[in-house]
């Protein structure tokens, strides 16, 4: 999968905003929060169950190559064998979106990917475990990358797939008049409860970077770069050329 590059003159940046959820939204959101750890634990599970077998079928001393097929950790792979098993695992996995299960494997594939890193001497920092079970009393948390992704105009709603409008707790106005104005783009929405119990949403956005123009440049006057390394360089030359003229002036007759 091809990683997402930056265009120029534009930078990422995030807007969190508290929620305001109705209760049917509320059970909403930890219908997703269930789902996405529902779809972690069952593909850790099935991980768990390869790597163990494998490690038995070692210690009888079958050949690497006899061995029970391992299971591919990327997201693709995990998210493959998820769609076979999630009509007997989860029957009710249509009741939220796709992107609650979704949010689920791509953690764990994440997960599995540091600790094999880590495990291999080829990621820096700290040591990292092996992927962990979640519990109910794990922090729920979705993320949405496709669908709509929308902050109202009335700056105090948004709109994400699935879960329809929600009223926010505070003004959306700081990133509503970016969108409006074309200098920001959403790209995501992640959706989750803090330790209080409380509910906020995370946009991921892209930014148009402003262009910095000097204090004394009036509203509509041309600005012009130029290059720091230019600026030194006709800094230094005009210093040379005034050193020069001084030497001279002192070793000329009178």
């Amino acid at each position: 999968m091809a990683r997402f590059e930056i265009p120029h003159g534009w930078t990422a940046q995030a807007y969190r905003f508290a929620l305001d959820p109705t209760p049917a939204q509320l059970r909403a959101f930890r219908s997703h929060a269930g789902g996405a750890r529902k779809a972690h634990n069952t593909m850790l599970a099935a991980v768990k169950v390869v790597m163990d077998q494998r490690q038995a079928e070692r210690s009888y001393g079958i050949a690497d190559d006899e061995l029970t097929p391992s299971l591919n950790w990327s997201l693709p792979a995990l998210r493959k064998v998820w769609n076979a098993r999630k009509d007997e695992v989860a029957p009710w996995w249509a009741e939220n979106s796709k992107e609650a299960y979704n949010t689920g494997l791509d953690a764990l594939a994440r997960g599995l990917d540091a600790w094999s890193k880590s495990r291999k001497g080829k990621r820096a920092g700290k040591t990292i475990g092996f992927p962990r079970f979640k519990t109910a009393r794990s922090r729920g948390s979705v993320r949405f990358t496709t669908g709509v992704l929308r902050v109202e105009t009335d700056r105090h709603h948004v709109t994400l797939p699935s879960l329809g409008r929600i009223k926010s707790c505070e003004s959306t106005r700081k990133l509503a008049r970016r969108v409006e104005a074309g200098t920001a783009r959403i790209l995501s929405a992640t959706v989750s409860e803090d330790s209080a119990g409380r509910w906020h949403v995370a946009f991921q956005v892209l930014v148009q970077r402003a262009v910095a123009v000097p204090a004394h440049v009036g509203l509509g006057d041309p600005v012009v770069g130029v290059d720091v390394g230019v600026k030194a360089d006709a800094s230094w030359s005009l210093r040379h050329r005034t050193a020069a003229r001084s030497a001279g002036s002192r070793h000329r007759s009178p």
